[in-house]
Protein backbone atom coordinates (compact mmCIF):
# COMPACT_ATOMS: atom_id res chain seq x y z
CA UNK A 1 0.00 0.00 0.00
CA UNK A 2 3.00 2.23 0.67
CA UNK A 3 4.67 2.37 -2.65
CA UNK A 4 0.61 3.01 -4.23
CA UNK A 5 0.38 5.63 -2.02
CA UNK A 6 3.93 7.30 -3.29
CA UNK A 7 3.06 6.62 -6.69
CA UNK A 8 -0.35 8.36 -6.45
CA UNK A 9 1.67 11.44 -4.69
CA UNK A 10 3.91 11.30 -7.15
CA UNK A 11 1.37 11.77 -10.14
CA UNK A 12 -0.14 14.91 -7.87
CA UNK A 13 3.01 16.60 -7.69
CA UNK A 14 3.77 15.78 -11.61
CA UNK A 15 0.09 17.42 -12.41
CA UNK A 16 0.08 20.00 -9.79
CA UNK A 17 3.69 21.12 -11.53
CA UNK A 18 2.32 20.39 -15.32
CA UNK A 19 4.92 17.69 -15.73
CA UNK A 20 7.57 19.83 -13.60
CA UNK A 21 7.35 22.96 -15.66
CA UNK A 22 6.77 24.08 -12.50
CA UNK A 23 9.81 23.72 -11.44
CA UNK A 24 11.58 26.50 -13.75
CA UNK A 25 13.87 27.87 -11.68
CA UNK A 26 12.63 31.45 -13.51
CA UNK A 27 9.67 32.49 -14.35
CA UNK A 28 7.28 29.29 -13.60
CA UNK A 29 3.67 30.69 -13.67
CA UNK A 30 4.56 32.16 -17.05
CA UNK A 31 6.40 28.87 -17.98
CA UNK A 32 3.10 27.23 -17.05
CA UNK A 33 1.20 29.03 -18.78
CA UNK A 34 3.34 29.14 -22.38
CA UNK A 35 3.17 25.38 -21.80
CA UNK A 36 -0.50 25.17 -21.69
CA UNK A 37 -1.13 26.71 -25.19
CA UNK A 38 -1.08 24.17 -26.66
CA UNK A 39 -3.34 21.90 -24.33
CA UNK A 40 -5.80 24.93 -24.81
CA UNK A 41 -5.79 24.65 -28.56
CA UNK A 42 -6.58 21.15 -28.49
CA UNK A 43 -9.26 21.55 -26.05
CA UNK A 44 -10.94 24.14 -27.38
CA UNK A 45 -11.52 22.69 -31.10
CA UNK A 46 -13.48 20.17 -29.33
CA UNK A 47 -17.42 20.57 -28.95
CA UNK A 48 -17.73 23.07 -26.00
CA UNK A 49 -19.86 20.67 -23.38
CA UNK A 50 -16.72 18.54 -23.90
CA UNK A 51 -14.26 21.21 -23.33
CA UNK A 52 -15.59 22.66 -20.29
CA UNK A 53 -15.31 18.82 -19.07
CA UNK A 54 -12.14 18.88 -19.47
CA UNK A 55 -12.05 22.42 -17.74
CA UNK A 56 -13.26 21.18 -15.08
CA UNK A 57 -11.14 18.19 -14.74
CA UNK A 58 -8.25 20.11 -14.95
CA UNK A 59 -9.50 22.53 -11.95
CA UNK A 60 -10.21 19.35 -10.16
CA UNK A 61 -7.28 16.99 -10.73
CA UNK A 62 -5.45 20.55 -9.89
CA UNK A 63 -7.10 20.60 -6.63
CA UNK A 64 -6.03 17.05 -5.60
CA UNK A 65 -2.46 17.65 -7.16
CA UNK A 66 -1.97 21.09 -4.96
CA UNK A 67 -3.08 19.57 -1.71
CA UNK A 68 -0.40 17.03 -2.30
CA UNK A 69 2.13 19.86 -3.17
CA UNK A 70 1.08 21.93 -0.24
CA UNK A 71 1.51 18.76 2.31
CA UNK A 72 4.59 18.27 0.81
CA UNK A 73 6.33 22.09 1.40
CA UNK A 74 3.59 23.37 4.01
CA UNK A 75 3.30 26.12 1.56
CA UNK A 76 -0.22 27.08 0.79
CA UNK A 77 0.79 28.63 -3.03
CA UNK A 78 4.16 27.10 -3.56
CA UNK A 79 5.51 28.50 -7.00
CA UNK A 80 6.07 24.87 -8.08
CA UNK A 81 2.23 24.81 -8.35
CA UNK A 82 1.29 25.84 -12.25
CA UNK A 83 -1.23 23.70 -13.12
CA UNK A 84 -3.88 26.72 -11.73
CA UNK A 85 -1.84 28.46 -14.66
CA UNK A 86 -2.91 26.12 -17.08
CA UNK A 87 -6.86 26.24 -16.26
CA UNK A 88 -6.43 30.01 -16.19
CA UNK A 89 -5.28 29.51 -19.71
CA UNK A 90 -7.90 26.96 -20.65
CA UNK A 91 -10.94 29.64 -19.02
CA UNK A 92 -8.68 32.75 -21.05
CA UNK A 93 -8.42 31.23 -24.53
CA UNK A 94 -12.33 30.00 -24.69
CA UNK A 95 -13.48 32.90 -26.74
CA UNK A 96 -10.08 32.99 -28.18
CA UNK A 97 -11.10 31.52 -31.51
CA UNK A 98 -8.48 29.42 -33.49
CA UNK A 99 -6.07 32.49 -33.89
CA UNK A 100 -2.63 32.77 -32.50
CA UNK A 101 -3.25 36.32 -32.48
CA UNK A 102 -5.95 35.66 -29.76
CA UNK A 103 -4.24 33.22 -28.06
CA UNK A 104 -1.22 35.27 -27.74
CA UNK A 105 -3.67 38.13 -26.58
CA UNK A 106 -4.93 35.72 -24.18
CA UNK A 107 -2.06 34.42 -22.91
CA UNK A 108 -0.67 38.30 -22.29
CA UNK A 109 -4.09 39.41 -20.61
CA UNK A 110 -4.37 36.32 -18.15
CA UNK A 111 -0.66 36.70 -16.99
CA UNK A 112 -1.54 40.60 -16.70
CA UNK A 113 -4.14 39.70 -14.50
CA UNK A 114 -2.54 36.32 -12.57
CA UNK A 115 0.22 39.07 -11.75
CA UNK A 116 -1.73 41.83 -10.84
CA UNK A 117 -4.26 39.97 -8.99
CA UNK A 118 -6.68 42.97 -8.94
CA UNK A 119 -9.97 42.60 -6.08
CA UNK A 120 -11.18 39.78 -6.06
CA UNK A 121 -8.48 38.21 -7.18
CA UNK A 122 -6.48 39.19 -4.48
CA UNK A 123 -8.81 38.51 -1.88
CA UNK A 124 -8.60 35.21 -2.57
CA UNK A 125 -5.06 35.04 -2.69
CA UNK A 126 -4.78 36.32 0.69
CA UNK A 127 -7.73 34.51 2.39
CA UNK A 128 -8.20 31.70 1.06
CA UNK A 129 -4.42 29.31 1.97
CA UNK A 130 -6.10 25.50 0.65
CA UNK A 131 -5.68 23.70 -2.30
CA UNK A 132 -9.01 25.18 -3.81
CA UNK A 133 -7.97 28.68 -3.00
CA UNK A 134 -4.68 28.14 -4.71
CA UNK A 135 -6.87 27.28 -7.85
CA UNK A 136 -9.64 29.52 -7.65
CA UNK A 137 -7.15 33.05 -7.47
CA UNK A 138 -6.17 32.21 -11.07
CA UNK A 139 -9.73 31.34 -12.01
CA UNK A 140 -10.89 34.54 -10.74
CA UNK A 141 -7.78 36.46 -12.54
CA UNK A 142 -8.81 34.34 -15.88
CA UNK A 143 -12.19 35.35 -15.69
CA UNK A 144 -11.45 38.62 -15.37
CA UNK A 145 -8.99 38.14 -18.24
CA UNK A 146 -11.95 36.56 -20.50
CA UNK A 147 -14.15 39.72 -20.01
CA UNK A 148 -11.03 41.88 -21.65
CA UNK A 149 -10.35 39.72 -24.24
CA UNK A 150 -14.58 38.98 -25.25
CA UNK A 151 -14.68 43.20 -25.42
CA UNK A 152 -11.88 43.25 -27.37
CA UNK A 153 -12.55 40.71 -30.06
CA UNK A 154 -16.21 41.81 -29.46
CA UNK A 155 -15.67 45.53 -30.45
CA UNK A 156 -12.91 44.66 -32.85
CA UNK A 157 -14.25 41.78 -34.78
CA UNK A 158 -11.53 41.75 -37.38
CA UNK A 159 -8.29 42.60 -34.73
CA UNK A 160 -5.75 41.57 -36.14
CA UNK A 161 -6.20 41.93 -39.46
CA UNK A 162 -4.26 39.16 -41.00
Amino acid sequence: MGAMRKAVEELGVAWATFFYVGRSPKAPGTMGSIAALPLAWYVWQLEKPVAWIVVLFVFVAGVAGAAVVHKRTGQSDHQSIVVDEVVGILITTSVAGHSWQHFLLAFVLFRIFDIWKPWPASWVDRNWHTPVGTMMDDVVAAAMATVILFLILFFAPGWPAA
